[in-house]
């Protein structure tokens, strides 16, 4: 899979921190997210789904990942807002892809990209969160466009 390393500022997001198997807690996530923004009137800039654990360690049901949009800094939750986290996604080098997620199976691009990226021989895996921005609503037209990011650090030598 092609991919860049590029140069990532920091996101302030806000939203929702699950905990279980990814392919339920991440579409509740979003469900609970879409909810909130619309009915809080939350200034969404970018939809992310932040993801802090790997699914070949850990188990389905200990799986951590936010479902958030990015926010201005300092944003402050209104009222109402019961569950809502606000918190970073970390500045730093990110090996970038994106991908074109059919049918709900967003696990076959990541795998393809991560294998990708362990073959790199400038750089290796960061020990930080991945993310992944959706660049359209998926639940419209069936198919989500994706950007996946993965840490990444020089290699040493």
């Amino acid at each position: 899979m092609d991919y860049s390393i590029t140069q990532q500022q920091k996101r302030v997001v806000a939203g929702f921190h699950m905990v279980g198997p990814w392919e339920q807690t991440v579409k509740q996530g979003f469900e609970q997210l879409a909810m909130w923004v619309s009915g809080q009137k939350i200034p969404a800039k970018e939809w992310v789904a932040v993801y802090y654990d790997n699914p070949d360690e850990v188990p389905a049901e200990k799986l951590r990942c936010d479902t958030v949009v990015t926010v201005v800094d300092g944003f402050t939750p209104p009222a109402n807002s019961e569950g809502v986290i606000v918190t970073e996604v970390e500045a730093g080098l990110y090996a970038k892809a994106s991908a074109r997620v059919i049918d709900h199976d967003f696990s076959t691009p990541w795998y393809q990209f991560f294998n990708s990226v362990l073959q790199d021989k400038d750089h290796e895996l960061d020990a930080k969160p991945c993310f992944e921005l959706y660049l359209n609503d998926g639940n419209q037209d069936g198919h989500w466009d994706i950007e996946m990011y993965v840490p990444v650090k020089k290699r040493r030598v």
